[in-house]
């Protein structure tokens, strides 16, 4: 009934813990920034380190360094509602990415010991592998204050000149599993650092499946799969140039932002929905707040990526959307992100009540709040005003009068 209350709303004074481990990692807190924007040199990374992001994740990296795409080749709608990129990774290149050098100026003194993770996107199979030894390499030899927590294997970019992505293309996905998980730092018993995978979205059930279960067969070397990449292929016009606004690739670009929330908040569920317990789910993809955060894990996010938000914003976006997250946990009495992740309910009428009484209780408190300045507005200004015009009223009377009377 509507006048049902729920325990989740109670209010408690104890402050909310944002940290959680992601692929038995520790993390700071839940939420941290994705691959991609502002964070292709150590300067820009060493911001997010000093912000409240739960760990630091390197620039998508290819073997070589890259330029890019030709700018333009980005675009934000200007109701911030969406945001186009056609960036065409433009990187340093792994050895930068992975250097004793770049991992101490990004993570500096790091006295909350962050987790510092790298990102590889190969332009084919073969760079990849290329990559991953690198990386071992770097790993077994390189200096252990230099740590490289994990590594997150980007199957949301074409590998192969003609073919799909990758994760679009099944046959080739299990392909490349099948051959990163033959290297040696994944045949031992432990692999020697958690691996992660990018997905693009998807949009028919078959295909959850399909890739979920070829996931689910290298659930002895994944640890987590974070969703979503971009949606592809998007096209914004310039209405007065009557032209693509994105230079590159003929104006097409990945489509990014709260335009993306909810095919991400899809993708998060239906994955965490089929893949192994083993195999954690990262939910990115149209995270501008708090709120937004909070339903990411709901729908069962073990950590939440900020991409295009720290684009537009900047690394402050992790100190706000951290503090709302946190606002919010301590308004509904949940102490840790534990207490519900991946608690989404079923529908109910119980449940339509609920939100209907707290959509006109913020309705009320708004409008009351809106009523309050109305209130302070119209006070000694709106007397003055009125004082102004009644004296005005009474000379054009006075004048009137005295030409009638004379």
């Amino acid at each position: 009934s509507s006048s049902s209350s729920c325990t989740c709303m109670q209010p408690t004074m104890t402050t909310a813990d944002l940290s959680t481990t992601l692929a038995g990692i520790p993390l700071t807190s839940v939420i941290y920034n994705a691959s991609g924007p502002r964070t292709g040199s150590s300067a820009a990374m060493a911001k997010i380190a000093a912000s409240q992001s739960g760990a630091v994740l390197a620039k998508s990296a290819t073997v070589a360094s890259q330029k890019g795409n030709d700018m333009p080749r980005t675009w934000h709608d200007d109701s911030g509602a969406a945001s186009l990129n056609s960036e065409g990774l433009p990187n340093a290149g792994i050895d930068y990415y992975i250097s004793t050098q770049t991992i101490q100026e990004t993570m500096g003194d790091n006295p909350s010991n962050k987790s510092y993770m790298v990102s590889i996107s190969g332009k084919t199979l073969a760079e990849n592998l290329e990559m991953l030894k690198k990386i071992t390499s770097a790993i077994q030899d390189g200096d252990q204050s230099a740590n490289i927590a994990a590594v997150e294997l980007n199957l949301a970019c074409p590998n192969i000149v003609g073919k799909p992505t990758i994760g679009y293309d099944f046959e080739q996905m299990e392909d490349v599993m099948k051959q990163v998980s033959s290297l040696p730092c994944f045949t031992s018993d432990k692999p020697l650092f958690p691996l992660g995978v990018k997905l693009p979205p998807y949009f028919d059930r078959p295909h959850f499946e399909m890739a979920a279960a070829i996931l689910n067969k290298y659930k002895h070397i994944l640890s987590y799969a974070a969703s979503i990449n971009t949606i592809g292929n998007a096209l914004a016009v310039d209405y007065h140039a009557e032209m693509p606004s994105v230079r590159a690739n003929n104006g097409y670009a990945g489509l990014s932002g709260p335009a993306v929330k909810h095919t991400a908040l899809a993708n998060v569920r239906q994955m965490r929905e089929l893949l192994d317990d083993a195999i954690d789910v990262v939910g990115v993809g149209g995270v501008q707040s708090g709120r937004d955060a909070f339903e990411m894990i709901l729908c069962g996010a073990r950590a939440v990526q900020v991409g295009t938000c720290h684009w537009t914003e900047g690394p402050k976006c992790f100190d706000r959307i951290s503090d709302e997250l946190r606002e919010i946990m301590e308004e509904r009495g949940y102490g840790k992100v534990d207490d519900f992740r991946g608690k989404l309910k079923e529908w109910s009428k119980e449940g339509v009540a609920v939100s209907r009484n707290a959509r006109l209780a913020e309705k009320k408190s708004k409008e009351g709040g809106n009523g309050d300045v109305l209130m302070k507005k119209g006070g000694d200004g709106d007397n003055n005003q009125q004082m102004v015009l009644i004296a005005v009223l009474f000379a054009i009377i006075a004048v009137l009068l005295a030409d009638k009377f004379q």
